[in-house]
């Protein structure tokens, strides 16, 4: 994913000595605008291509060249005139120059700021964006005084700082609306630039919160724009104060692109904090917990609407983060509180549900592609739920004595053991539950003891974990579970 930190276009060659062009851009202010002034100032921008004349170019020239943006602010605000499409053009040229200037020179980025650009260019964004829908012409303009902003941001703290509270939320917002690619781009570069912890913060603010919404939404509309996608997983994911106020804010649809953007953010981190601080990663556990019954709906097809079936499936990816979450070792998780609890009663119900009767949660041999309409499994959208309920249990008790404890007092074990089987509405759910099973009996010795006693009494069937290539064997009165030796 491309991290441009300067917007450059292609420029007309230098027509003239640098050593005119101050004069020739004073010029511009005595006279009426003509082909010829566009000439002097895209040869100014040309010039400042290059970098041993961006370090010596003199205030005199920007002076000169502020100057003239802002006659032009003024003059596209006063009239319509025939010559309005020729000062849109020289507006772009003017922001062309002021963007390049700051290429790589914390110089020029001070002495512009200093000078009053920030000020300027702002004040005619803001116009351009009220005429954007009215004038043809007016992106782009829009799109190089953009470029600028970024370009005098990168690396610059004071000027981050000063664009930020002269933009924020307001200008951001508008430009991210607009209906223009580039420009939502552009905003997006500049937006990510200017973001720091604090000003994260800010956006959790209830009169801050449409602008991470706007965002969010754009990540799920436009997710070709890396810039929007940046911004979530470096910026919004680190704070649980914005990611809990964009969550109550969200419908279900907007909440499934927010999960989505965590579980490729989960998929990269290989760190003990599974790349997604701990109290974003406890408000998630809180929205499953709080959650999880939509998804029962279904089974019984009384998830009529749209809104209930986005619910449903809100909780699945939930559940999906969750797993993914307590894979990368987030032991944080193993003490939220009644996480664990949730997750097996949530299991009970899906396989009680699920042998009842022929349903959604029912389980199926049925490994060709379906063809039957009325076959409940067609298109499930609850493929592994279950599988995902036991692959959770299974992280949640590794290596943790009291949640292995939990699960037995809960009668999880046998649940679990029942679930050993092929089952083609949950791939490898057979696989997770041998890895939960091992997790449970391991170290824990009243585990152990139960699993034996369910097979002496017959209670357990475990002839589906012989065929996965497991047998359960007792030794000095502890039960393991082992692989079968291939020439047994």
């Amino acid at each position: 994913m491309s991290r441009p930190c300067a917007l450059n276009g292609n420029m007309a060659a230098p027509t003239t000595n640098s050593d005119d062009i101050s004069a020739s851009i004073a010029r511009i202010l005595n006279e009426k605008h003509s082909p010829e002034h566009l000439q002097v100032l895209q040869t100014f921008t040309a010039l400042l291509q290059d970098r041993e004349y961006r370090d010596a170019v003199g205030g005199k020239a920007f002076s000169g060249l502020l100057k003239v943006l802002s006659r032009l602010r003024d003059e596209l605000q006063a009239s319509s005139g025939s010559d309005y499409n020729l000062k849109l053009q020289l507006a772009a040229e003017c922001f062309r120059a002021q963007r390049n200037s700051c290429v790589q020179s914390s110089r020029n980025q001070c002495l512009l700021r200093e000078l009053g650009f920030v000020d300027v260019s702002l004040q005619l964004l803001r116009f351009l964006y009220t005429n954007s829908k009215s004038r043809d012409g007016v992106f782009e303009p829009v799109r190089c005084g953009i470029q600028f902003l970024g370009n005098l941001a990168v690396g610059n703290q004071v000027c981050k700082d000063d664009i930020w509270q002269r933009s924020f939320p307001d200008l951001f917002l508008q430009l991210l609306s607009v209906d223009d690619e580039k420009t939502v781009s552009h905003t997006s570069m500049v937006l990510h630039t200017c973001l720091d912890e604090a000003k994260v913060e800010e956006l959790s603010e209830p009169q801050n919160i449409q602008l991470a919404l706007k965002v969010m939404e754009l990540c799920r509309t436009q997710p070709e724009l890396d810039w929007t996608v940046l911004i979530a997983t470096q910026h919004f994911l680190k704070s649980a104060a914005l990611v809990e106020k964009m969550y109550a804010a969200m419908s279900s649809c907007e909440r499934l692109t927010l999960l989505e953007l965590i579980s490729a953010q989960l998929s990269g981190e290989e760190s003990l904090d599974c790349g997604v601080p701990s109290n974003v990663a406890r408000f998630l556990a809180s929205a499953f917990q709080k959650g999880c019954g939509a998804v029962l709906t279904l089974a019984t097809g009384s998830a009529s609407s749209e809104e209930v079936l986005q619910e449903a499936l809100t909780v699945i990816g939930l559940l999906d983060v969750l797993c993914e979450m307590t894979s990368h070792q987030a032991q944080f998780l193993q003490d939220q509180p009644d996480l664990l609890v949730t997750t097996v009663e949530l299991l009970k119900q899906v396989h009680a549900i699920g042998k009842a009767s022929k349903n959604i949660f029912s389980s199926a041999q049925n490994f060709s592609t379906p063809s039957d309409e009325d076959d409940p499994s067609s298109e499930s959208p609850v493929v592994s739920f279950k599988a995902h309920l036991i692959r959770l249990i299974g992280n949640l008790c590794y290596t943790h004595a009291n949640n292995q404890n939990k699960v037995r007092e809960l009668e999880g074990l046998p649940l679990i053991l029942d679930n050993c089987n092929i089952d083609s509405n949950n791939p490898f759910i057979s696989q997770w539950s041998v890895f939960a099973i091992r997790n449970l009996l391991e170290h824990n010795r009243k585990n152990q003891e139960l699993v034996a006693s369910l097979e002496r009494c017959g209670a357990a069937d475990y002839s589906a974990l012989r065929e996965l290539g497991f047998q359960v064997e007792e030794r000095d009165g502890s039960l393991l579970l082992k692989p079968v030796r291939k020439d047994a």
